[in-house]
């Protein structure tokens, strides 16, 4: 008998890879990422890098107003939605967090091992 031929339903690219799970030299992106993947990634970094001190007076109002906080924090509510939309909107801002993301998105694809995954082992990469 013939060896049997397993079909799979990714494109070659989405399948191919050390691990099966695309080739890690692909700089292509999917809609999904575009859409979800890298917004999320600039979220994050303009969270907790670029919008820090803005990220801290909104979370301190909110400690201290309570039920109240939607009326007192409209002010450090206003300001971090500036500092984000201006982190957004930045041109280089977005190419810095693509370019982290698809550095992440190989790496995984190389080892097999998410970034959560090196971070619960203390890995670094």
């Amino acid at each position: 008998m013939a060896a049997k031929q397993q079909k799979n339903i990714l494109k070659e690219k989405y399948g191919s890879g050390p691990h099966g799970l695309g080739d890690p030299e692909d700089t292509s992106l999917r809609r999904v990422e575009i859409d979800v993947m890298i917004p999320k990634k600039m979220r994050e970094i303009a969270r907790d890098e670029k919008c820090k001190d803005y990220v801290e007076k909104f979370t301190e109002c909110c400690k201290n107003s309570n039920v109240l906080m939607i009326f007192k924090c409209r002010a450090e509510n206003a300001a971090l939605k500036d500092c984000l939309t201006r982190w957004y909107e930045d041109e280089g801002f977005k190419n810095r967090c693509k370019n982290e993301y698809l550095k992440e998105r190989s790496e995984y694809r190389r080892t097999g091992v998410t970034q959560k995954q090196k971070e619960r082992l203390g890995v670094s990469m």
